[in-house]
């Protein structure tokens, strides 16, 4: 079984106005009032964007190396919320929307899942919500991590394929910013969300999820939780990783930092504690350029049928002008020692041949 994962998705703002169906610009931000505004700063820092481009751009090369590869899964965290509305959520400085028209951007890459448990799918309100699934289901899509109620938002994505069933799971902790009123209840809309990291929470997630699946299936927990802008992880997700693992689930996707976090291999299942963003509008932002958030990564990891990890495997990308091209065998380097400094103290190595990175425990 090959899975393809990767972190944040966000064609909302800025990417949204360079695609063919840009929406309204209007921001509120505290210095920013126009989301033209992120795509002059990508310019300036890398040259003009002819718009509008068109669906595949945003993608770049990693489109045709995803397919060359033929995961038998792919899965994202879809950080933006799809709608026309201008409902901005009141407790939020920061809000990502697309519009509907352009929801070709997704449909190039073929998700199989789309977790929208994220501290960015409410951005425009429950209606925003609305209108995001409902732009998912008439393109073809599934999500998992949000619903109209709270059975819709704990319900996983169940993906057939000649391998044996992947059963996705989505999920949102309030470390990573989503306000607890977002929360799916019985007579709310919502995501399913986590408000801490408690052996209590573990418990209740692997006992929803022995409900929901059946022998064989293989489990992937798609977990949006910790915060921005550090490498260390918390002892707290630490143990909430470890005890997903040990209550059955196979893989624990963990998205929100804006860079790769470390690598683990605990009981020889799969825990990604932070994939970094995949797409979005930041290029032209300054603050942390320590961090090469300009670097992205995609990760292809192969099970066994029981769910131990074969290998993971990671192709180093970056982004310029809005877009996703191979990174340069210099900065192949530094995300090289950069993933093998953080990812020591799990025990993980992480090899570099041919401009690709793998990773295993260390024997």
């Amino acid at each position: 079984m090959k899975l393809f994962l990767c972190g944040d998705v966000m064609p909302g703002r800025g990417v949204d106005q360079i695609l063919p169906h840009p929406g309204d610009p209007a921001l509120r931000e505290r210095y920013l009032r126009d989301a033209r505004s992120y795509v002059a700063a990508a310019e300036e820092r890398n040259g003009t964007i002819r718009c509008p481009v068109g669906y595949s751009w945003p993608w770049g090369k990693a489109l045709r190396i995803i397919d060359e590869s033929a995961p038998d899964v792919r899965v994202i965290n879809l950080e933006t919320s799809i709608t026309r509305g201008d409902h901005f959520a009141a407790d939020k400085d920061l809000h990502y929307r697309m519009n509907p028209a352009n929801v070709g951007c997704l449909r190039v890459a073929r998700p199989d899942v789309c977790n929208l448990a994220n501290n960015h799918v409410l951005d425009f309100g429950r209606q925003g919500l609305a209108d995001t699934l409902d732009s998912l289901s008439r393109a073809g899509l599934r999500w998992a991590g949000a619903g109209c109620d709270a059975a819709e938002a704990h319900r996983p994505v169940l993906v057939g394929t000649p391998h044996g069933r992947v059963a996705v799971f989505g999920c949102g902790a309030a470390s990573s910013g989503i306000p607890g009123s977002w929360a799916a209840t019985s007579q709310r809309s919502g995501v399913n969300f986590l408000p801490d990291l408690s052996d209590r929470r573990a418990a209740e997630l692997t006992a929803e999820i022995r409900e929901q699946t059946r022998p064989g299936d293989l489990v992937v927990v798609s977990l949006h939780w910790g915060t921005n802008w550090q490498y260390p992880v918390t002892a707290e997700q630490i143990g909430f990783a470890h005890r997903l693992i040990d209550g059955g689930v196979h893989v624990v996707h963990g998205h929100s930092s804006h860079h790769p976090r470390p690598i683990e291999v605990y009981r020889g299942r799969l825990v990604l504690y932070g994939c970094g963003d995949l797409i979005d509008d930041y290029e032209g932002i300054p603050g942390y350029e320590h961090y090469r958030d300009d670097l992205r990564l995609l990760f292809f990891a192969s099970l066994t049928p029981t769910g131990d990890l074969v290998e993971l495997r990671m192709v180093p990308m970056q982004a310029r002008r809005m877009r996703l091209h191979p990174a340069s065998a210099a900065d192949t380097e530094w995300l090289h020692a950069t993933l093998t400094r953080i990812s020591a103290e799990f025990g993980t190595e992480v090899a570099l041949s041919d401009g690709t990175l793998r990773a295993r425990r260390r024997s």
